[in-house]
């Protein structure tokens, strides 16, 4: 499931052509490659990631967080946490960059046709997997009910929280919890496992789960699924860990026999379950 580049270094110039202020240090960026035949044969599949590129600075990997159709702007929701991503917030719109990608493999949604899906995201780990929320949305049709179980520390720290009536409007079951309440929070209090164990699976065979968010998060909201009957091969993980050329020559994000940046982000958990340690079920 993962599209190849024909050349995995070139690195296409892109201008910032709008930011947005998404919780406190998370921003989402409208990035468009400067180059109109870059931008028209730009193509990428929900899951996938692009390598943003900061002059004499260096490059972090960022999955994309909206799905783009062929001359859209790159939208990436960004966390600023390391060197890459601190100039990137500091940059104004006009401002350059580079751009190499997409790469690595993305969401197996056509797998999920005419099944039920549940969507676990954590914190900024909703960011890879709006584009397949969009992808749901753009054929909702082909599938059963879906669930959005989305945790966060704190109500402030909840990402995108003016989508959830638009994607409720196309009968996708949004759920939210946060580990910290706030005075004016009348949600949900507790870690997204809850949600989940209140979520009534009715199909566990025919189910779908994608998860996108802190490796432990993921580690218990996979244990659960596996306690109320959802198969291996039906639980998909994205795991973005230290992804530094994208083309798997660097190492750094080795995980067992596999790299991230050429074998995932997306994996099938049965693939890397000796290595994350959830479950013996």
């Amino acid at each position: 499931m993962r599209l190849q580049q024909p050349d995995p270094w070139t690195v296409s110039a892109a201008r910032l052509r709008d930011v947005k202020l998404e919780t406190p240090g998370v921003q989402t960026y409208w990035i468009e490659l400067t180059n109109r035949e870059d931008r028209q044969n730009y193509h990428a599949r929900p899951g996938q990631f692009n390598m943003l590129f900061m002059p004499g600075i260096g490059e972090a990997a960022i999955s994309l967080s909206h799905l783009p159709s062929p001359g859209d702007c790159l939208v990436h929701t960004v966390r600023s946490v390391g060197n890459v991503t601190r100039a990137l917030a500091a940059t104004d719109p006009g401002g350059t960059l580079g751009v190499r990608g997409p790469f690595g493999s993305h969401w197996p949604i056509e797998q999920a046709h005419n099944k039920d899906i549940i969507l676990v995201a954590g914190g900024i780990g909703l960011a890879p997997m709006r584009p397949l929320i969009d992808q749901i949305v753009l054929s909702r049709q082909m599938f059963g009910r879906v669930s959005l179980l989305i945790g966060a520390r704190t109500p402030a720290d909840l990402l995108y929280t003016d989508d959830y009536d638009q994607w409720r409007a196309f009968e996708i079951e949004v759920q939210s919890t946060v580990d910290r309440a706030a005075a004016d929070w009348s949600g949900n209090v507790g870690v997204v496992t809850l949600l989940i164990n209140r979520l009534g699976i009715q199909s566990p065979k025919r189910t779908m789960v994608f998860s996108c968010g802190p490796e432990v998060m993921m580690t218990y909201a996979i244990r659960t699924v596996r306690e109320r009957g959802v198969p291996r091969e039906n639980l998909w993980v994205s795991l973005e860990r230290n992804m530094n050329c994208a083309i798997g020559l660097c190492g750094h994000c080795q995980l067992g026999p596999h790299f991230i940046c050429k074998e995932g982000p997306v994996l099938r958990y049965d693939q890397v379950k000796d290595w994350m340690h959830v479950d013996s079920l």
